[in-house]
């Protein structure tokens, strides 16, 4: 497929599940706008790699005012955004009793808050243009508890109940709204979990294997170029017709 001609915006892109749905956009013929911390050089060459134009701005997504920016920005220098993947977010783990309060603010704005203004920013533009993918980066957390992940869960639960309404209220438009459910990936937050289990005496590759033993049927990570390609199919003609959808991408882990 070619997404010549088209503009994707992907939060929280420049590594990991972000970074790798960005380079799948790219190799398809989209303009990338990459987003997040720090020096973004890296990921601004690998993206650039494949010919197309590639931005990078800096917002933090926990403020309403910097999406606005990005967006801004994203319409003055690219045109506006066709395709929105909304993917940045981070977790903390601890047990509701000794939650900080200040960490669950923080998870809340960043993984349900940013999609909401990410998409009430970006779909005016995508209406108007008459096409538009809105892909929302969620979780299996969005649909199964696990102890200790009060924020992360009741944020991901709430990013498909998002997804649901706008699905429905873009029904009758050529603009789709989705969600993509990843299980294990080796991200850095996915590793800070396998880490605290070698330094609580494990082998790295026991905690590794312990880890998804435990969820994931399958025994095997989902890789980021494999969220990247079903980002693709949704942006397809192919997929049109999915609308509202929470898709598991989870090595079975939602099917036990």
């Amino acid at each position: 497929m070619s997404l010549e001609g088209k503009t994707a915006l992907v939060t929280g892109s420049t590594s990991g599940i972000g970074l790798g749905i960005a380079l799948s956009l790219a190799q398809a013929g989209a303009r990338v706008i990459l987003n997040g911390f720090g020096d973004a050089s890296a990921a601004l060459a690998e993206v650039g790699a494949f010919g197309g134009q590639v931005g990078h701005h800096p917002a933090d997504v926990s403020d309403p005012a910097q999406i606005a920016e990005m967006v801004e920005y994203a319409e003055r220098e690219f045109g506006g955004v066709d395709i929105l993947v909304n993917n940045a977010g981070i977790q903390h783990v601890a047990a509701v009793e000794t939650f900080p309060v200040e960490r669950w603010d923080s998870i809340l704005a960043i993984n349900l808050s940013a999609v909401f203004h990410g998409i009430r920013l970006a779909l005016p533009g995508m209406r108007e243009r008459g096409w538009g993918r809105i892909i929302n980066i969620a979780s299996v957390h969005g649909q199964v508890g696990s102890t200790g992940k009060a924020a992360y869960v009741a944020a991901k639960h709430g990013v498909i109940g998002l997804t649901k309404v706008v699905g429905l209220e873009t029904a009758l438009s050529q603009v789709t709204c989705n969600a993509i459910c990843p299980g294990w990936v080796l991200t850095p937050l996915v590793q800070k979990q396998i880490d605290d289990r070698v330094s609580a005496g494990a082998d790295p590759q026991q905690a590794r294997q312990a880890l998804l033993a435990e969820k994931q049927p399958s025994q095997e990570f989902v890789t980021p170029g494999q969220l990247g390609e079903l980002v693709l199919f949704l942006c397809s003609e192919a997929g049109s017709q999915v609308r509202g959808a929470a898709w598991n991408i989870d090595g079975g882990w939602l099917a036990q």
